[in-house]
């Protein structure tokens, strides 16, 4: 026979874990800056309603061909003053080798959308907690580059009358640029400031570079917007400084993250945590039957026998304890 021991009502009560606070009664923007679990049909909706905004009012911006073109001019000027002027030395390069530069025009015209909503997916699936802050900076980049467009037309460099940069697109008759060619209606041809290009790319490869574990996919991750910056250039549909404004705006869209959630879209954690927004009954705890709490283990069944017929304070008998028999 083994040791009798038994849990009194006391030790069951002590045992019992503090209530979760409750989150019902946060504030209505505590609520919204704290990460919660996407939802599948929202963000589906909303990643298209947004695209749809971006593209409706960056084409609705007006295109003012002659500003444009001026700004191009001092543009490629202001880079020549700098020593950084390659943009077409580099064109006519790879313009050369043409199953390269057919590649590129390809590269262009599509993996900025592919890579870029894979990695949408990616962080729904696997870093749900992450997912909402880095949509945002998304968002917000891209946001501030409207502004940009509206308030600073550019020619790209393809466009300019007074150099030799080659259309590329319309040279090798491929499909890779909106403002080439029979898509060239469909697109704002002089908003070229910033290169959003950059800025998802960058987006992107920063994204994957945080946060995937497998080395080799993290170099990539740095890798594909560096063959980014390389294919705007190459195919004349960016300056170099059409990047940095990319950047620039990039920035922006960190900062909005950071002070929206008062931590970068890569430090908040991975899951999001199920809130519990009512206490534990303390009934839950005594309906277990067998089960043994740490906190009353050690009552002995021959102290807890002591005056067993005390009444309790209330005046009414005290509850009778469970034995529980230890082998």
């Amino acid at each position: 026979m083994g040791d009798t021991t038994v849990t009194t009502l006391e030790g069951r009560e002590a045992a019992i874990p503090p209530p979760v606070a409750d989150e019902t009664g946060r504030g209505p923007l505590r609520r919204l800056r704290t990460p919660r679990r996407p939802r599948l049909w929202f963000e589906i909706l909303l990643i298209a309603v947004s695209y749809w905004t971006y593209s409706l009012i960056r084409n609705a911006v007006p295109e003012q061909k002659s500003e444009a073109l001026q700004n191009a001019d001092w543009l490629w000027k202001l880079e020549h003053h700098l020593g950084i002027a390659v943009e077409e030395s580099i064109n006519h390069t790879v313009n050369s080798v043409t199953w390269l530069i057919v590649g590129m025009n390809y590269y262009y015209a599509t993996l900025h959308f592919i890579i870029t909503l894979a990695v949408l997916v990616w962080l729904y699936r696997s870093h749900p907690g992450r997912y909402a802050a880095t949509r945002l900076v998304l968002f917000a980049t891209t946001g501030v580059a409207l502004i940009g467009y509206y308030l600073y037309p550019l020619a790209p460099p393809r466009l300019m009358t007074n150099t030799a940069f080659i259309d590329t697109v319309l040279v090798h008759d491929t499909w890779g640029s909106m403002a080439s060619g029979d898509l060239k209606n469909m697109s704002n041809q002089y908003a070229a400031m910033p290169s959003m290009h950059i800025g998802w790319s960058v987006w992107s490869g920063l994204t994957i570079f945080a946060l995937a574990r497998t080395p080799w996919i993290r170099v990539l991750g740095l890798l594909y917007p560096t063959a980014t910056l390389l294919v705007i250039v190459a195919t004349a549909n960016h300056f170099w400084l059409d990047a940095v404004g990319g950047l620039l705006c990039l920035a922006f869209g960190y900062t909005v993250a950071r002070l929206w959630y008062g931590k970068l879209p890569h430090a908040l954690p991975r899951r999001v945590a199920q809130p519990h927004t009512h206490p534990h009954p303390p009934t839950a705890a005594r309906g277990r039957a067998g089960e043994c709490p740490p906190a009353a283990a050690g009552v002995n069944a021959e102290h807890s026998s002591e005056e067993p017929n005390r009444p309790t304070e209330e005046g009414h008998p005290p509850a009778r304890p469970r034995p529980t028999t230890h082998a």
